[in-house]
């Protein structure tokens, strides 16, 4: 990773580098070559200007000889710049055929510019064509030889300059890859521990950065996974005690019947058939609850009348309830059909009801209602016993887990109910929720939602 972070920043410093050394040379030759064919100095690009200006309005050179330094010359406008004698220079203006027609010399030449002096004499322009040459002579002079010399070191300028400038981006790019890769380590270093069988490897994080987001995303990873293998050893261990029991209680009584301390007949048969029914409705609630908490849970969604459905679980549990002398109250509304599972809606409410029987005292209530929203339809369990306590309110959906755990198996159950009926409301799209009542009791909440209801 440091090595591919230290050539990703080498290839972008080297790029950079040589598109600055590129166009600061093109630039600096581009440059060069219009000061040095222009005139070099400012005056004589000045003039160079005046020159092409004066042939484009009069279409001839004549008069020329007056923009020169003669004595009764003077320069452009009213800045009376003598143009003659700057740094003393000779000044020359030949039209295209090379012939002189003003010179700055005192007495002036009228000759011809030889090849020599046509090459290193500037071109006049006019129209896009060239209408004559000035030749600048003495002074601050430049040859062919002068610009390239002049041209190779400040190539050579720009060279070294990009040369300094990516050895210390290069440099730089170092440090901070080894600075950036510096918590990269470390969560490598944690991840391997963690591999090896260590939960309890945490990374220490600061800022907001990509890299400490990273670091939060991890300790969260970390937290859950912990958790999760703490649930799997409690599960593990809820599991073994669950089956410990009844598999003790069958052994006891076919060990009583084998060596004839019970004869052999159905009524001493009865504990072990029950124990073996309590063995095989906990296996079945085990795999549904797995196949719940996978998403693999099928079901067999159709129209439903739930007000119907609601009150013929009611009807299920009615003797049950009198034998209690427990009063079961429903409020329900007329709806139309939803999609549902009937099955598995009753296996809810079964475990609802179950639940609020078990928990409601004798001569008391349970109250069952049923009320639509817009989108949602709410089935609500209300028992008049004594509440949830609030440390178990978190906890109460959980696998195995038992409020009162003084509650023998008999009574209580396994502690799978309300785990597997909160993952099948879940599977319909809906949820379950557990709250104590204002007017005492626990009461639960099914939400699902109103699919097919208009």
């Amino acid at each position: 990773m440091r090595l591919r972070l230290l050539l990703s920043f080498t290839l972008v410093v080297l790029v950079s580098v040589a598109s600055v050394v590129f166009l600061t040379r093109q630039g600096a030759v581009s440059e060069v070559r219009t000061f040095m064919v222009r005139g070099g100095m400012a005056d004589v690009a000045n003039l160079v200007e005046l020159l092409e200006e004066h042939y484009a309005q009069n279409g001839t050179w004549a008069g020329v000889q007056r923009l020169l330094r003669l004595p009764h010359g003077q320069g452009r406008g009213s800045q009376g710049a003598m143009m003659g004698t700057m740094m003393d220079q000779r000044l020359r203006v030949a039209d295209s055929t090379g012939s002189v027609v003003a010179d700055s010399a005192t007495p002036p030449e009228f000759s011809t510019l030889t090849a020599a002096e046509l090459e290193q004499a500037i071109p006049l322009q006019a129209g896009g064509k060239t209408a004559g040459y000035l030749l600048a002579e003495g002074g601050m002079t430049f040859s062919s030889s002068d610009e390239a010399f002049l041209i190779r070191r400040l190539n050579r300028a720009a060279l070294i300059a990009g040369l300094v400038g990516g050895g210390l981006a290069l440099l730089l790019s170092l440090l901070l890859a080894g600075r950036l890769l510096q918590p990269i380590r470390a969560l490598t270093g944690l991840a391997g521990r963690m591999a090896q069988g260590d939960l309890s490897q945490r990374a220490q994080v600061q800022g907001t950065d990509e890299l400490a987001r990273l670091g939060r995303a991890f300790n969260e990873m970390a937290s859950s996974l912990e958790q999760a293998q703490a649930s799997r050893r409690a599960m593990t261990a809820d599991i073994a005690h669950e089956l410990r029991n009844p598999l003790s209680i069958q052994r006891a009584h076919l060990e009583a019947l084998q060596d004839g301390i019970y004869p052999f007949t159905a009524e001493n048969l009865e504990p072990v058939l029950q124990q073996n029914l309590l063995l095989t409705r906990l296996v079945e609630d085990l795999h549904t609850l797995a196949l719940a908490e996978a998403g693999q849970l099928s079901l067999d969604l159709q129209p439903v009348d739930l007000t119907t459905l609601v009150q013929e679980s009611l009807e299920r549990f009615r003797p049950q309830a009198d034998e209690r002398d427990i009063r079961l109250e429903a409020e329900l509304q007329p709806l139309p059909p939803l999609r549902v599972d009937p099955q598995r809606i009753e296996q809810i409410l079964g475990n609802l009801l179950s639940n609020a029987l078990r928990h409601t005292p004798d001569g008391g209530r349970v109250r069952v209602r049923l009320q639509p929203d817009c989108e949602r339809v709410f089935v609500s369990v209300h028992d008049s016993g004594p509440g949830i306590p609030e440390e178990a309110l978190e906890k109460i959906f959980e696998r195995f887990y038992r409020a009162d755990r003084a509650r023998s198996r008999s009574q209580g159950g396994a502690g799978l109910g309300l785990s597997i009926a909160r993952n099948l409301a879940q599977a319909h799209g809906g949820t379950l929720r557990a709250a104590n009542h204002p007017q005492g009791g626990a009461v639960f909440t099914l939400e699902l939602p109103a699919v097919g209801l208009e």
